[in-house]
């Protein structure tokens, strides 16, 4: 029977005395399909040559040329995070985690129906593992180059930049890199020695020669590549015991267990004291957490049983007079970056130690009850989940490119990720349960390898005492929700003899992404007028104004009989890929030409013409009379002659009023196809509510049509065979309008200036419903205030906005609703320069170890300015004198461009005390009139001790996107163009 806690009674220990803290338990979460997406979570990360089994269409093969930098093949492991770097040590930790959870409850696994699953993906670990280590002293740590990696925003499949080979050997070591890479092979082992014997050896011996290497050398000073990404701050003495009990619990032998006894005298100390760390988290930096348990476990000794205990006490009930904090809505909040993370780990530690006999009965409840806290908050206790693709409003712009599957280069193209990465669990929220689902937000937003290794093993001991339910044959198969590859044409100029059109060719592949070497398009014209006059398909010319990759044929039969010829526009030997503005489309511009001084041409006959009619003066439209090519299959759109067997449909345009709503009638004929569906964009209405068939005539509901917002829908007829026809509907809504006096306000937001707004209504009718800032309702009596016919917009309200444009829009129950669009701007800003600068903060936590500013660069004037010149300042309080670290984990002008100065300032000032000072080298290049770049910082203490930073001056704590922010200044050659110092 499976137990349901309905009260869990958790006694803390405070310096003031004991007391009892009560914290209620939601309901069992389904154990079973959280842990199946988590461990599915791990196919998505998948580096090379993907098996044939994986469960997912929108990852494909990359990285596959990995190791031929330095002549080996190291294709294979994961991808550690959202970026595409193959970290070893983060990768290596998470392998080793997630077989410890194999090791403790392989039944529970099995069970579950996820066991092969899991061990699949801790091999494909290994095996890359084993490629990284060609010969016993010499170990491959990192593939890729972090800053290089970071400065590109694409889906994995694309990535077209350098990825060098990184290795450590005798005269360069990595200790800790090696010895976490001799504990995974180790624990693979131990958990494939009855399954498969033979691979267990193997990992077996190449976890003593890289365990071997690491003790020989103990130096981490050839392991730099990864510095400021995974530096690791414990040393390696934590990982020596780490790999050495793995060892030995592969192999039995005791040498092993002596070994790594024998370090635990250099493990890390509480400050100032002897006593072994217990207030941090076992992870990919500081294992000794994981050794210490499984030595308690092993030998039995109060040494391991009493560091253990300490720690786990400290994350639950409280050890020695303090307790980790908690959040108000129960999770035990260690760090503002990946808080679930340390959380979730923990719980796992917690129940492996509260299943051995070795723990006392109160100790072993107390430790699964706050286990099952923490796994249930991030499955959804606090409102919320926080594993993608499980539970209630669960994260859907987690910080990870491939998942979002940008073609453009960008993290807001497209609006919304194209994939879901079932199982993933993001960072978490900040100490006051606050969180913020945006892809920039690295913080509290990103994915990891690291992040879901200990989660998976706490959610399997759930599974194991709780049970639930695995989603049968889950499978990540998403409908491609977009034109993969497809043609915007339009007419560049024409003539009585000649037309030239724009065309550019358009690589948006995500299902997966794929880059197009062989690309080709046609564009069909009918010559019958020519003929008629006297010429043929060789008095016409093709020729091309702009190119950027192509060749471009002569006019190409088609179909001769008919006058049918085309133009055949290959980019074969030209990279189309969906990985910038550049990248995932190129332009053509070609001219079909008649003889000169002849007047016979028409372009409406022509079947690639068909939507092109009016779109000039560079613009272009989408249109699927141009179909597209890969290697010579027809990809996309549609050619002469499946006209023959298409249905069709009439009217094609209609017009539909919303204040006089009618039902609309199409009729139809099909043909010989039959009606799949109707659809709008990649939605497909409802038969019998949104339209009904009756015969050769199609009713679309006027309820339909009235939710369609005022504006142009193209509704598409998909039939069974054939170019499915579409119905252009303009949609208007004649009912009479509320109205406003004024339309335009400006408001100042300096001190002095600040006016509230009194707008005037008429109501025409109708009934005011309220006023809303994009989708964010106003509040009555806070934000404005009514009485009688004048609605007035309270100053209060104004003054909280950003500089910029403010668009108010008043809600009437019917017609077209009013907007005020006000103007805000802040006179104590002098402006003396031509650069503007935005910002907001990526961490919003109160207490936090890690300040992330967020700037976006634009130049407003009118010529380019050089970046070297640029200076950006953030100020704040240091909050204890500490050496600090910088590091620019993102810019679209390149993470390594970017510099970061600490400066100490002269004398305090409110708010401030030291600013950070980020510049730009110059390979940064410039920056041109217009354009703007963006540049995500982030700094730290060098001891990760905490700032309090929501006193600071430039903090920025309100918005989760770009606002112009005059506390961060911004300076051009020294001088001051932007923002006030403090």
């Amino acid at each position: 029977m499976r137990k349901v806690i309905s009260l869990i009674m958790t006694v803390c220990l405070l310096t003031s005395g004991l007391y009892l803290q009560t914290a209620k338990a939601d309901t069992n979460y389904n154990y079973g399909e959280a842990l199946q997406k988590a461990i599915m979570f791990y196919e998505f990360q998948q580096s090379g040559d993907l098996p044939s089994d994986i469960r997912n269409n929108w990852r494909g093969d990359s990285g596959l040329t990995d190791g031929a930098d330095v002549g080996l093949d190291l294709t294979g492991g994961w991808y550690d995070a959202g970026d595409h770097v193959k970290f070893n040590l983060p990768m290596s930790y998470s392998a080793a985690m997630l077989a410890w959870s194999v090791y403790e409850s392989r039944e529970a696994l099995n069970k579950s129906g996820q066991l092969d699953y899991l061990l699949k993906q801790i091999k494909w670990v290994t095996d890359y593992l084993i490629k990284c280590h060609p010969s016993a002293n010499v170990f491959y740590y990192q593939v890729g180059n972090g800053n290089t990696d970071h400065s590109w925003w694409g889906p994995a499949e694309v990535m077209q930049m350098a990825r060098p080979s990184y290795k450590v050997d005798l005269t360069s070591p990595g200790s800790t890199v090696s010895a976490e890479a001799a504990a995974a092979l180790a624990a693979a082992a131990a958990v494939f020695a009855e399954s498969d014997p033979a691979y267990a050896a193997t990992c077996l011996k190449h976890a003593k020669e890289l365990f071997s290497f690491a003790d020989t050398t103990k130096s981490d000073s050839g392991y730099t590549a990864a510095s400021g990404f995974y530096t690791s701050y414990s040393g390696f003495y934590d990982e020596l015991s780490w790999a050495a009990v793995w060892i030995y619990m592969a192999s039995g032998d005791s040498t092993y267990l002596n070994k790594a006894e024998s370090y635990v005298p250099n493990w890390g100390t509480e400050p100032q004291s002897t006593t072994i760390s217990y207030k941090w988290a076992q992870n990919w930096d500081d294992v000794h957490y994981g050794a210490a348990l499984l030595l308690a476990k092993i030998t039995g000794k109060q040494i391991y049983k009493t560091s253990t205990e300490m720690h786990l006490d400290y994350w639950s009930t409280g050890y020695n007079g303090s307790r980790i904090t908690y959040t108000p809505k129960g999770l035990a909040w260690l760090d503002s970056w990946g808080a679930l993370r340390y959380a979730t780990t923990t719980a796992f530690l917690a129940s492996v130690y509260a299943d051995w006999s070795g723990c006392s009965a109160a100790k072993s409840a107390a430790y699964k009850a706050f286990a099952k806290q923490q796994v249930d908050y991030a499955l959804g206790s606090s409102g919320r989940s926080y594993e993608v693709g499980f539970g209630t409003n669960p994260p859907v712009h987690p910080h990870h490119r491939t998942a979002h599957s940008s073609w453009a280069d960008s993290q807001t193209t497209p609006a919304n990720h194209r994939h879901t990465i079932y199982g993933a669990l993001v960072g978490g929220p900040g100490q006051d349960d606050g969180y913020t689902d945006t892809i920039s937000n690295y913080t509290n937003n990103e994915v990891a390898c690291d992040y879901n290794a200990g989660f998976v093993g706490a959610l399997a001991k759930l599974y194991g005492e709780y049970g639930g339910t695995p989603i049968a044959n889950l499978k990540a198969i998403e409908p491609i929700t977009n034109d993969e590859f497809f043609v915007e044409a339009g007419i560049n100029a024409s003539g009585s003899n000649f037309i030239e059109i724009k065309a550019l060719l358009n690589n948006q592949s995500g299902w997966p992404a794929r880059l197009g070497d062989k690309l080709s398009f046609k564009y069909f014209i009918d010559i019958t007028e020519a003929v008629k006059a006297g010429y043929t398909a060789s008095n016409l010319t093709v020729t091309t104004n702009y190119n950027s990759g192509a060749t471009v044929s002569q006019l190409l039969p088609w179909d001769a009989a008919k006058n049918i010829y085309y133009v055949n526009v290959d980019f074969t030997g030209t990279k189309i890929y969906p990985g910038g503005q550049s990248a995932y489309k190129k332009e053509i511009q070609f001219r079909i030409s008649g003889p000169m001084n002849t007047t016979f041409w028409d372009n409406t006959n022509d079947y690639s013409f068909a939507d092109l009619s009016g779109v000039s003066s560079g613009s272009v439209v989408k249109t699927n009379y141009i179909p597209v090519y890969d290697t010579g299959v027809k990809v996309f759109g549609n050619e002469p002659g499946n006209a023959a067997s298409s249905s069709s449909i009439n009217p094609v345009t209609a017009a539909f009023d919303k204040y006089a709503p009618a039902d609309l009638s199409v009729a139809v004929n099909y043909n010989g196809n039959t009606l799949n569906s109707i659809k709008n964009g990649t939605a497909a209405l409802v038969s019998g509510t949104d339209y009904i068939v009756n015969g050769n005539t199609i009713k679309l509901a006027s309820s339909y049509l009235s939710s369609l917002a005022t504006g142009t829908a193209k509704l598409t007829f998909d039939f069974s065979a054939g170019i499915d026809p579409v119905l252009t509907v303009t949609v208007t809504d004649s009912a009479p309008s509320g109205t406003i006096s004024v339309t335009q306000a400006q408001f100042d937001k300096s001190t002095g200036n600040q006016q509230d707004i009194p707008v005037t209504v008429t109501l025409n009718g109708n009934t005011f419903v309220g006023i809303k800032n994009g989708s964010t309702a106003l509040t009555q009596g806070t934000d404005y205030t009514v009485s009688g016919n004048t609605i007035t917009i309270l100053k209060t309200y104004l003054a909280a906005k950003a500089v910029g444009k403010l668009e108010l829009s008043f809600d009437f129950n019917k017609g077209n609703d009013p907007v005020l669009t006000v103007t805000i701007i802040d006179s104590s800003i002098v402006v003396t320069g031509n650069i503007k600068v935005q910002m907001f903060n990526g961490n919003v936590s109160a207490a936090t170890n890690g300040i992330a500013p967020r700037f976006k660069l634009y130049n407003t004037g009118t010529t380019a300015i050089n970046l070297s010149d640029v200076k950006l300042r953030y100020y704040y309080t240091i909050d204890g004198e500490k050496a600090q670290n910088f590091w620019c984990d993102w810019s679209s002008a390149g993470s390594a461009n970017v510099t970061g100065t600490f400066v100490k300032m002269p004398s305090a000032k409110t708010g401030a005390d030291n600013y950070l000072e980020v510049g730009f080298t110059a390979a940064a290049g410039t920056l041109a009139a217009g354009q703007a770049i963006e540049v995500q910082a982030r700094f730290s203490k060098a001891d990760w001790s905490n700032y309090t930073q929501t006193g600071d001056y430039s903090f920025e704590g309100s918005s989760s996107s770009y606002i112009d922010w005059s506390k961060a200044t911004g300076y051009l050659a020294g001088s001051l163009v932007w923002g006030v110092e403090p």
